[in-house]
């Protein structure tokens, strides 16, 4: 009925056995939406069908008495002459309108006609009144008018299928990230070998060069490089990344040499995964599309109804005119064709599922994706959303110079593998602090560590040191300890010898982004709210730093569910925003479900969209996607349903009475512009920048 069948993957020439096989599996059977007559069709069939029926065409018009007739001409005559554009009419029914007939019986077996069956009425019914004419009948044969009908329909089914294709080539261009081979190697500095990607085992060690793509998702054992992860993620800024961080397949290397031990490969990877969900997304409907689906489904009984009626009314009011009567019916059952409204809502489903896939929006549901644009409430919960799930340095304070406490903390805690610890030797980089060597190190016990900085001995714990060595903090130290003990923050002092020297608070990290992307929301007129489990002085102390006013604190992970289900009871509608983790019965309760920081974990079950980066920025770029998708699928019905609503009674002959009349070929130039029409005005959905 309508043509967003997939095609027999022609643009994934570039396939592979691994991911690419894995996620391609059944891609020409995007089921749930079935333009019979096209399943398995690429352009490539239809521009080779049109080109060789324009050819056939030409001798077709120009030998046509008809055709002479209506322009006053005298073509070229001699004996048999006029027997020509019926040998050519017939090799271009056979030929060029083939493929049309082969879409009807597909139609008609799966009970579904649409599109492919009226075609096939208009061009039968022609067919075969003009060989009824040639071999006698009274009348004037249709020859030049099916040739150029069958010729204007190969062109516009060319130009859809071409729309198409582009539409579905998000697919195409994952599948083109992954290299065919991969460099083996049996150790760090062993010469590779290089062997096909699907020969790749897990536990293996492959060399990625710079500017090659990552083969597969695994751990960098050796090396350090700029990663760029943008058509995976849409981030466009590389990730500099080292030994024991995770790369996934399909990132680009940039000037540094990597050492990978493979962690997963095939179906198993990320790019697989992600390949899965945009192919299961334009496989998907939304309720636009299925009204769209149910009006082209109706428009074929339409179609019928309005020809039988034709028929009826024109044999009365013209009895001794039958080529004017089936020009009629031939001319409504053309212009009838569902096939703008067929394709106005999945071609923009398609260009939107591609669109996001670049951006690193992951549409499981298309019904998530249309629901986004009606959001009123997004509900973002804290650890791992807004903030990025580990410690950070809040703030130093120090009786002397906060550089050289911090340069001390770092310093004792270098060779520790505590994550407050990593916490601050990474504040000390960041800040370009020189970290001291040390001697004599010791842990604590839970409690800090110890050592030898520059001959003094230097401890770094937690506030029960303090009672367990009898020292007392400075006035100054103590109120910006209790203040960081208020808002949730952990302390930890810094004692050179005996004497406390200042004290550390550290925090969950905040996104750098996550303001940004309250900023984004709230300029679209949606509320913000956030959800945390934490105390209401942290969450209300991250909430102040966002410009959060509404905040749902100490919220058991049971609870989260319930906290969507009060923020709808007043009929608003909730987007809830996780990081999948624990957050699952809230990501299914609320309107839309959104998986943030899904990093290689792509198939989280509970969400309707999943963001393939930890940008929480990402949640406004669904917001206008939904929004200009819904504009395009409005828009495109419109043109599609008032196409029809107009041009069906001139084709049926209401405006004759003033000199209006469209013939079957005219009115297949109606039908194809409409389609190109539609299919134009969904291109323009890329124009849309996120």
């Amino acid at each position: 009925m309508d043509s967003m069948n997939a095609h027999e993957d022609q643009h994934t020439a570039h396939e592979h056995d691994s991911a690419g096989h894995d996620a391609h599996a059944g891609h020409d059977s995007h089921g749930g939406h079935d333009h019979s007559g096209h399943a398995g069709h690429d352009p490539a069939i239809f521009r080779r069908k049109f080109w060789l029926t324009l050819v056939l065409t030409i001798p077709t018009l120009v030998f046509s008495h008809g055709l002479q007739e209506i322009l006053g001409l005298s073509g070229p005559r001699f004996p048999g002459s006029q027997y020509i554009p019926a040998v050519f009419g017939i090799a271009i029914f056979f030929y060029g309108g083939l493929v049309f007939l082969r879409g009807a019986v597909d139609e008609l077996r799966s009970r579904r006609p649409g599109m492919m069956t009226l075609i096939s009425l208009a061009i039968v019914v022609a067919f075969g009144y003009s060989l009824a004419v040639t071999l006698g009948l009274p009348g004037m044969d249709f020859w030049w008018e099916l040739a150029t009908l069958i010729l204007i329909m190969l062109l516009g089914h060319w130009i859809e299928m071409s729309a198409v294709m582009g539409a579905q080539d998000a697919l195409g261009q994952l599948a083109k990230l992954l290299p065919d081979t991969a460099e083996r190697v049996a150790g760090p500095h062993a010469d590779p070998e290089v062997v096909p990607v699907a020969d790749l085992r897990i536990g293996d060690l492959v060399r990625v060069r710079p500017g090659a793509a990552v083969p597969v998702d695994g751990e960098i054992v050796d090396g350090r490089s700029d990663l760029d992860e943008s058509l995976l993620t849409g981030e466009s800024k590389p990730i500099t990344r080292g030994p024991g961080e995770q790369v996934v397949a399909g990132s680009i290397s940039g000037s540094g040499s990597l050492v990978v031990r493979v962690g997963k490969t095939g179906g198993d990877t990320a790019l697989a995964g992600i390949m899965r969900l945009v192919e299961d997304a334009q496989a998907s409907k939304s309720g636009t599309q299925i009204l769209a689906d149910r009006a082209a489904a109706w428009l074929f009984y339409v179609a019928l109804a309005v020809a039988t009626v034709t028929l009826v009314v024109w044999v009365l009011l013209r009895p001794g005119d039958p080529a004017f009567v089936l020009e009629r019916v031939v001319t409504v059952l053309i212009i009838a064709c569902p096939h703008a409204l067929g394709l106005a809502i999945p071609l923009v489903a398609q260009i939107s599922t591609a669109i996001g896939a670049r951006n690193g929006l992951l549409i499981r549901d298309r019904h998530a994706m249309e629901d986004a644009r009606r959001i009123d409430v997004v509900l973002f919960d804290k650890t791992g959303t807004l903030t990025e799930g580990r410690q950070g340095v809040a703030s130093v304070t120090a009786e002397d110079d906060e550089d050289a406490l911090l340069a001390l903390a770092a310093a004792v805690e270098a060779p520790a593998e505590h994550p407050i610890g990593r916490a601050i030797v990474a504040a000390a980089r960041e800040r370009g602090i020189t970290i001291p060597p040390v001697t004599d190190f010791e842990a604590l016990g839970g409690r800090g560590a110890a050592a030898t900085v520059s001959g003094e001995r230097v401890v770094v714990g937690a506030p029960r040191l303090l009672v367990e060595r009898g020292a007392t903090a400075g006035d100054r130290v103590a109120a910006a300890a209790e203040e960081a003990a208020r808002l949730g923050q952990t302390v930890v002092y810094v004692l050179q010898g005996e004497r406390v020297a200042g004290a550390v608070a550290l925090a969950d990290v905040v996104r750098p982004e996550s303001a940004e992307a309250v900023r984004a929301l709230r300029d679209r007129g949606i509320r913000v709210a956030m959800l945390t489990g934490d105390s209401r002085a942290v969450g209300e102390a991250v909430a102040a730093g966002l410009g959060i006013d509404e905040i749902y604190a100490e919220v058991l992970p049971g609870d989260k569910a319930g906290t969507v289900a009060r923020l709808q009871g007043d009929g608003s509608r909730v987007a809830m925003v996780g990081d999948g983790v624990n957050d699952a019965p809230a990501l299914a309760q609320a309107d839309v479900g959104i998986a943030i920081g899904a990093g290689t974990d792509v198939a989280i079950e509970s969400a309707g969209i999943v963001l393939a980066s930890s940008d929480p920025r990402g949640v406004a770029k669904v917001v206008e996607l939904s929004r200009a998708t819904y504009r395009k699928m409005l828009q495109n019905l419109a043109w599609a349903t008032g196409y029809n609503v107009i041009a069906l009674p001139l084709a049926a002959g209401v405006a004759i009475g003033i000199g209006v009349v469209v013939s079957p070929a005219f009115g297949a130039v109606l039908m194809s512009v409409s389609t190109i029409v539609v299919a134009l005005n969904a291109q323009l959905l890329r124009r849309v920048r996120l």
